[in-house]
């Protein structure tokens, strides 16, 4: 493995603050869930996770920089420079056969009675050589199974659906279904993950990575948190005005239309939004569309001799 604090691209003065932030910016950038077309990605994620791994803890980081162990959090050459055994024996090998260790040979450099194993703890960290000990090697540690690799699904919503959040129901590989309560804010793009829903592992089954897709509304759409509806209303009702009938994602409800509205009034319908991340919801915007019949015989023969004398493109310099 490289050097870890190149890993990361940061400097060996970086703090802890520096550290975890450049690992949080490169590991969004090579996380597997974006990367599944890109397999040197997913290399290049496990060594960043192993070089944050040794980083973030201050005594690993201390021993890597004193040069007490490599990237790998093994021991660096712990015998290095001593003539290739202790004792200028040849061999240097440890178990007190031919060309081997033996504790007399530690006489000359003040070790009478020196327990062996206090030795060997403290060049491993405490028992790494002795693999009976748990099976970690050097270094003392375990590396953890693999899990399974995670299921990536897409889920179409109705908009209406998304909008109020309505439970979904969702197929997963195995056959069984499972119903998903929608999250806040909920958008086109959003993924939610299924924690075990993924295929088996040794180490436990991966997860489900479900992406929301949001259909289309041929009536309403989305601007944010709010959602947008064009309405028709009669000439009538925009003139006289009254009560019309307005369909939301909740429903139908009343709007009261004032005499006189003209064509492009836009009212709100406050909480008839999408949900918001913050836990409310947005509003219903309607724009009001005044609407001529098919039919105007009858509407010009009641307008004959009148004529509207206003200019309504005067604020527009025309």
């Amino acid at each position: 493995m490289s050097d870890p604090y190149a890993t990361l691209g940061v400097a060996r003065t970086a703090s802890e603050k520096d550290i975890k932030s450049a690992y949080r910016k490169l590991a969004k950038e090579l996380h597997p869930d974006r990367n599944q077309d890109n397999p040197k990605a997913a290399e290049r994620f496990s060594k960043v996770t192993q070089a944050y791994d040794l980083l973030s803890d201050a005594g690993k980081r201390a021993q890597f920089d004193r040069g007490e162990i490599d990237a790998d959090g093994n021991p660096a050459n712990p015998f290095g420079g001593m003539g290739g055994g202790f004792g200028g024996r040849p061999g240097g090998g440890f178990g007190g056969g031919q060309g081997g260790f033996r504790q007399e040979d530690l006489q000359g450099f003040g070790a009478e009675g020196l327990d062996l194993g206090d030795l060997f703890d403290g060049l491993f960290g405490g028992g790494g050589a002795r693999r009976g000990a748990g099976g970690a090697g050097f270094g003392g540690q375990r590396r953890p199974p693999p899990k399974g690799a995670d299921v990536a699904y897409r889920l179409r919503v109705p908009f209406v659906d998304a909008a109020t959040r309505k439970d979904q129901r969702i197929t997963l590989a195995d056959g069984k279904t499972i119903d998903l309560k929608l999250p806040a804010g909920v958008e086109d793009g959003t993924q939610m993950r299924l924690k075990g829903k993924g295929e088996a592992g040794p180490g436990g089954a991966g997860d489900g990575i479900v992406t929301i897709a949001v259909d289309r509304h041929p009536h309403f759409r989305r601007e944010g948190d709010d959602v947008r509806l064009d309405l028709p209303i009669t000439l009538d009702e925009a003139v006289h005005g009254g009560k019309v009938k307005c369909p939301t994602v909740d429903g139908a409800v009343m709007l009261t239309i004032k005499p006189g509205t003209g064509s492009g009034t836009v009212m709100r319908l406050a909480g008839k939004g999408f949900s918001t991340k913050a836990g409310g919801r947005g509003d219903q915007l309607v724009t009001l569309e005044i609407q001529l019949p098919a039919d105007i015989a009858d509407l010009a023969s009641r307008l004959e001799g009148w004529r509207d004398n206003s200019n309504p493109r005067a604020k527009l310099g025309v």
